[in-house]
């Protein structure tokens, strides 16, 4: 009787171990399985302007895993789910990438074309069966009609941590923004895991308002120099592979330096970080053949500092005079960490608000920050330190109107141009 007792006390022992290994093996199955889920979902999808924004919009977005049928589908928004009736399917140029942490990773890209102007269109990009979900925007009409847009100067450091929020309350402020733009320093270096900060800060926001951006001076690539690291001319690999701009600037300046024309305002994008003087020849001819009623300029270094010690003459002395002779209305710039914008210049002096001159701002969104400059506190409209602020900048027919906005939501600074 004991022997039996004891054979079938072992038997539901070695059962019960039995279950436990299959029930393990299982759980490592399903992580397995959810992690390869993950690593072939797209991801860092971000929209781009292309120079035809009324017919085009370019995507770009990442996987960890490399498929050869990467594709976006697309189609016109329905109000229900007809639209998928009509989709259009582009194929995706892949382009292999190699992060500092060594993992390979794949970047996709496409651009959507013949497009409608000033409609609203779905996409969604992926593969086989794994999907991004359906994303909407809007393209640009072929008009000279109102539009807004939202400017952000430098985010650079704990993006994540402190930049999210002030993304998320431009977007909150301007959900109807056409258009976002950035000032360069998107990340102090350019390491994955910043890069992964900066688009999950951005989130669904940059899956569905198309970007132009130009780099900082950190998103180039760290030399070593008679034993000290600076940044070179080189542009790291990873701002080309994350996003897709237009290439109508100088062939040195692939997708950092460029233009675009939005419904009546020209944007004029420059990598301010070295050459500058040079690309003014490329910009003399741009603002030459320019027929928008505005002007817009951004790059990063400002052409007024304001963090203390600082005097940003690479980039006054060659543009400056150009934005004078052919009426810049605004240059928007970054690089500082503080907030100075300028009344109305022309010739380097001050001006009546209903003179011919330019409004020089810059900004930052993010935490880290710099002492004021002194130096051109006369030019000055408004200054400050440690704030971090976003701007919506509202396009009309005969008037620009300019606000600038804290993190927690408050009106900080606002001016009018009229012409």
């Amino acid at each position: 009787m004991f022997c039996k007792w004891k054979t079938s006390q072992n038997q539901y022992g070695n059962s019960m171990k039995r279950n436990f290994l299959l029930l393990f093996f299982l759980s490592v199955l399903l992580q397995i399985n959810i992690y390869s889920q993950q690593s072939a979902a797209p991801e860092r999808i971000i929209l781009n302007l292309t120079e035809n924004p009324s017919r085009e919009i370019a995507v770009t977005w990442r996987t960890e895993q490399q498929f050869t049928n990467s594709e976006i589908q697309f189609a016109q928004s329905t109000s229900w789910i007809e639209f998928k009736n009509n989709v259009i399917k582009v194929p995706a140029i892949e382009e292999n990438f190699m992060t500092d942490d060594g993992k390979a990773v794949y970047h996709y890209s496409a651009i959507l074309k013949n497009l409608q102007p000033k409609t609203n269109y779905l996409y969604r990009v992926g593969h086989d069966s794994i999907w991004s979900e359906w994303n909407q925007f809007t393209t640009a009409s072929n008009e000279n009609i109102p539009f807004k847009f939202l400017f952000i100067g430098d985010p650079q450091n704990d993006i994540k941590e402190h930049c999210s929020r002030v993304f998320r309350q431009a977007y909150k402020t301007a959900p109807d923004a056409a258009l976002l733009l950035f000032t360069g320093d998107l990340v102090t270096n350019t390491s994955d895991i910043l890069w992964s900060e900066f688009f999950d800060a951005g989130g669904f926001i940059f899956r569905t308002i198309p970007s132009i951006l130009t780099p900082g001076n950190h998103e180039h690539k760290l030399v070593k120099v008679d034993g000290k690291f600076q940044r070179s001319k080189i542009l790291d690999p990873s701002w080309n592979v994350h996003f897709t701009l237009p290439e109508n600037g100088p062939k040195e300046f692939k997708e950092s330096s460029y233009y675009v024309d939005y419904q009546g305002v020209r944007f004029i994008i420059l990598n301010s970080h070295y050459n500058v003087k040079e690309q003014a020849v490329w910009v003399e001819k741009v603002l030459q053949n320019n027929s928008n009623k505005w002007t817009v300029a951004a790059f990063h270094v400002p052409i007024y500092s304001m963090g203390s010690g600082r005097d940003s003459k690479v980039t006054r002395e060659p543009l400056m005079p150009l934005f004078d002779k052919y009426g810049v209305d605004l240059v928007l710039t970054g690089h500082d960490h503080a907030y100075g914008r300028s009344k109305k210049i022309y010739g380097g002096k001050v001006v009546p608000d209903s003179s011919k001159g330019t409004v020089y701002v810059v900004s930052v969104s993010g935490p880290k920050m710099y002492a004021l400059n002194p130096l051109y506190k006369d030019l000055m409209a408004k200054t400050a330190a440690n704030v971090s602020l976003f701007q919506v900048i509202y396009v009309e027919k005969n008037q620009l109107k300019y606000q600038s906005f804290t993190a927690d939501g408050n009106l900080f600074d606002t001016f009018f141009l009229t012409k």
